[in-house]
C-alpha cells in the first residue's frame, strides 16, 4: 500500500475535523469536539496560523468515483515556548484511521516532525497521550521517547 504525506491545504478541512471527531470517539470525548471548519480555517490558514497541520493519504485498494485520494490521517502541531528549553514543537493531536496503522505511517509523521523542529530549532517534540491508550504508549516507546509520569495536566475551560 502506498501512501503520501503532505502538507493539508484548506480543502482538507472538512476530512481533518472528521478524523478529529474519530480521535475524540477512540479517546472517550465524542461530545467535547466543538471545533467548527470555519474556526480551522482561521487558525490554520490566515495570515498568522496557530497550527500546523499534515495529513497523509492513500489511494490504493479503494474505489473511488472521481479517483480522490482517501485522508488516512493527519497530525496536527504548534510551537510552544518552555522556559526551561525554548522553543518546543508541540503534537496536540496525531491520529490514523484504525485500518491504516502498521503500514509505518506513524513513523513517517514522527520523522517529518522531527525534522521540521530541527530546521525550526526547537529543542524538543512533545505531547501527551492518555494513561491508558497502550497501542500508542508500545509506539512511542519503541520511538525512544520519554514519557513523564510526574506531571499533571490543567486547564480551565472557556465558555
Amino acid at each position: 500500500m502506498t501512501f503520501s504525506l503532505r502538507t493539508g491545504t484548506p480543502a482538507d478541512i472538512p476530512a481533518v475535523l472528521a478524523l478529529i471527531k474519530q480521535l475524540a470517539e477512540y479517546e472517550k470525548a465524542p461530545l467535547e469536539v466543538s471545533n467548527t471548519p470555519e474556526q480551522m480555517l482561521i487558525d490554520g490558514f490566515s495570515e498568522n496560523p496557530i497550527f500546523h497541520l499534515i495529513v497523509a493519504e492513500t489511494s490504493e485498494d479503494t474505489i473511488l468515483e472521481n479517483n480522490q485520494k482517501i485522508m488516512v490521517g493527519m497530525a496536527i502541531t504548534y510551537y510552544r515556548y518552555s522556559t526551561w528549553k525554548g522553543r518546543v514543537l508541540y503534537l496536540e493531536d496525531l491520529y490514523i484511521l484504525p485500518e491504516y496503522r502498521r503500514f509505518g505511517l506513524g513513523e513517517r509523521f514522527f520523522a517529518l516532525l522531527l525534522e521540521k523542529a530541527k530546521q525550526d530549532k526547537c529543542q524538543r517534540v512533545s505531547w501527551q497521550v492518555l494513561d491508558w491508550n497502550e497501542p500508542a504508549i508500545n509506539f512511542y516507546k519503541k520511538l525512544g521517547a520519554t514519557l513523564d509520569p510526574e506531571w499533571i495536566n490543567g486547564f480551565i475551560e472557556i465558555s
